[in-house]
């Protein structure tokens, strides 16, 4: 095992940039949504609808209303920010197959025709992760660091996030909201640090 150095100030300026890029992406589409004839909103998902199916991707760039759009704003910037913190690759990662798994979700159990839109999914998706990836850390000294902004996460969110999931108002899709959770979860186990070959054939952990 190989002493790893701690990641220059350029490279955390980097990684914390992403979620910063991803807010400043929705809210340009905000703008231009505001500026331009029809809504956009006719991208989103549109249950049981093959054609409405290709808004998985685009439905978490799209917001109803302002308030709608301030309100996903800051726990992307956040949840988003310290999720961001684990690599560049990891944060378009987890927040891709966050918006996947929590679109089709919404897709698959919306009632049918129902339009969904917004990026609450992402969120709950890093909530989800941040949460998971406790249980998936590579060492014990890493997995107790994970678990102590877990459970700040936790108290911060936990929250909102349970009321999103088992009280949200009608017209909010919880299938979006649990399923982008469960998507964040994945996602930590999917990115989990694999065991590597140790020498004689023992399994070790990669550094």
């Amino acid at each position: 095992m190989t002493d790893v150095p701690a990641p220059s100030r350029d490279n955390i300026l980097t990684r914390l940039a992403q979620p910063a890029v991803l807010v400043i992406a929705i809210w340009a589409i905000q703008v231009l949504d505001a500026i331009l004839p029809g809504s956009f909103s006719v991208l989103g998902i549109r249950s049981w609808s093959l054609t409405g199916s290709f808004g998985i991707l685009a439905a978490p760039l799209l917001h109803a209303s302002w308030a709608h759009l301030i309100s996903n704003t800051w726990p992307l910037l956040v949840m988003g920010g310290i999720a961001s913190l684990d690599g560049v690759r990891r944060f378009w990662s987890v927040t891709l197959l966050a918006a996947i798994v929590s679109g089709v979700g919404a897709w698959v159990f919306n009632a049918p025709g129902t339009l969904t839109i917004g990026a609450s999914g992402v969120v709950f998706g890093y909530f989800g992760y941040l949460l998971a990836r406790a249980f998936v850390a590579p060492s014990l000294g890493r997995g107790i660091v994970y678990a102590i902004v877990a459970v700040v996460v936790a108290i911060a969110y936990g929250g909102v996030m349970l009321t999103g999931i088992f009280g949200a108002a009608q017209g909010v899709s919880w299938q979006a909201h649990l399923f982008g959770a469960v998507g964040g979860a994945l996602a930590a186990w999917i990115l989990r640090p694999r065991r590597a070959q140790a020498p004689g054939g023992r399994p070790g952990r990669r550094p």
